[in-house]
């Protein structure tokens, strides 16, 4: 029982310095100020089973 609460200690203590690691406080990458019709870019992805290549994307950008 006291090996359960070391550990349980031990995975709160990484959960409550997450934030820490990060040095601006972001989860994901900067956008790239791009616009994409994503619905449609999902459809395709799905129909095709695979992520989207860069290339791929370029034809739902708006605006570009």
């Amino acid at each position: 029982m006291i090996v359960a609460e070391r550990k349980e200690n031990s995975v709160l203590d990484k959960f409550n310095r997450f934030g820490e690691e990060m040095s601006d406080g972001r989860l994901t990458v900067p956008s790239d100020g791009k616009v994409y019709r994503l619905r449609e870019a999902i459809l395709l992805s799905k129909k095709l089973g695979r992520p989207l290549s860069p290339e791929e994307m370029k034809q739902f950008e708006i605006g570009s």
